[in-house]
């Protein structure tokens, strides 16, 4: 669920949407890791300026701990 969410959001920032692409590892039961790979070129606006646009995926995938119990760690990587 919260990975869609991510790599949808993710295609409407970046300027080439197709070269998206998000995973999920589940590390332990209430641990997981979100990769984000996209283009080197997208990188910056998936950080955001100050690291906004990022942060605001990190509270988003905080509020979904509340519903699964699951802490999330997401990741920006270059393709």
């Amino acid at each position: 669920m919260i990975t869609n969410f991510i790599e949808n959001y993710a295609k409407l920032i970046v300027s080439c949407p197709d070269e998206v692409k998000v995973s999920k590892e589940q590390i332990d039961e209430t641990f997981a890791e979100i990769t984000i790979k996209a283009n080197s070129n997208d990188i910056g606006k998936l950080i955001g300026k100050n690291g906004n646009m990022i942060n605001a995926l990190k509270t988003m995938a905080n509020g979904c701990k509340a519903k699964d119990g699951v802490s999330y760690k997401i990741q920006v990587l270059a393709n």
